[in-house]
């Protein structure tokens, strides 16, 4: 890699939201701490594994698609926790 494609202070691949090894999903941290579930305005839980924002108060596990949570309860998985 050369020092043109070595990314910089600043680039995208570097910007909060932005993929990265720790945050595959590219996901804004900031954007999950102020996310609520739609019905029961609760907050959520983060599961890495499944890519999921998970609603204990409702049963529902959010799904993040290409960095973007679906916050809509049609497109969310039920849960039993």
């Amino acid at each position: 890699m050369n020092d043109a494609e070595t990314p910089k202070p600043g680039d995208a691949a570097e910007a909060p939201g932005a993929r990265t090894a720790a945050n595959p999903a590219g996901v804004d941290p900031r954007l999950l701490e102020i996310l609520v579930c739609p019905l029961t305005k609760t907050t959520l839980r983060y599961d890495r594994e499944r890519n999921e924002l998970v609603s204990l108060a409702a049963h529902l596990a959010y799904p993040i698609r290409d960095g973007i949570p679906i916050m809509l309860p049609e497109e969310a998985r039920r849960i039993d926790e």
